[in-house]
């Protein structure tokens, strides 16, 4: 097995290569195999997953966090703005809450999923994640575990959102705007909207943690990590 070129993708995804001493950079590449390499690589993954699931699965993981927070879709925006004219402010503000809600309670039960994503990947997935730019730890999990995930997270979902009356209201429109082509047919209904946006977040933060683990993986606590990651910083 050749360990040079994986070793070689390891380096140059994970930190600038060129500023790493030429005595470095040789012994720390040649010290690690492909199969330190992957574990490594299944190591940070399955650490920034459970991470994310940890940020997000909590209350105001998503209402309170602007990079992931979900707001109305786009068809509503407009119609929100006289709701809350004409003394409806509230019911608009209680939908926001409950999508972000929803997304929330949702979450956990990614866990068992993402990480047999992680556990069950080949070397060839490990290399296209290190070679395959700043989205590959996006697209890997989306591939994987979107569809799949899609079916548990819209009936928590959709508890969730049943509790306010606007979102009722907002399908009933919305289904028949969809149908002229005047709202997306992904944002036709709340339950699938809310799941969209929230997988997609689950996602981004994914790729964030993993990210910080890259960066610094002697704050994981893993041997595995400060091995395969600290051999060429």
């Amino acid at each position: 097995m050749q360990r040079r070129p994986f070793a070689l993708a390891l380096a140059l995804a994970a930190s600038p290569l060129v500023l790493l001493p030429p005595a470095a950079r040789a012994g720390g590449l040649a010290a690690l195999s492909d199969a330190d390499a992957s574990k490594g690589i299944k190591a940070a993954l399955e650490t920034g997953a459970l991470a994310a699931v940890r940020l997000l699965g909590v209350q105001d993981g998503f209402l309170a966090n602007p990079k992931v927070h979900i707001p109305l879709p786009g068809a509503l925006q407009e119609a929100a703005k006289l709701l809350k004219a004409i003394g409806r402010r509230q019911q608009v503000e209680d939908l926001e809450l409950a999508l972000n809600r929803a997304a929330e309670s949702a979450v956990p039960l990614a866990r068992n999923l993402l990480v047999d994503a992680v556990r069950t990947m080949s070397v060839s997935d490990a290399k296209g994640i290190l070679t395959g730019g700043d989205t590959s730890v996006t697209a890997f999990f989306a591939d994987r575990t979107r569809t799949p995930l899609a079916a548990q997270f819209l009936p928590v979902v959709h508890q969730a959102t049943a509790r306010v009356d606007l979102a009722a209201k907002y399908d009933r429109v919305a289904g028949q705007a969809a149908g002229f082509g005047l709202v997306k047919k992904e944002d036709a209904s709340i339950d699938h909207y809310v799941t969209r946006k929230a997988l997609d977040g689950l996602y981004l933060v994914i790729g964030e943690e993993e990210k910080k683990i890259r960066s610094n993986p002697v704050a994981a606590g893993s041997d595995i990590l400060r091995k395969v990651f600290g051999a060429i910083r």
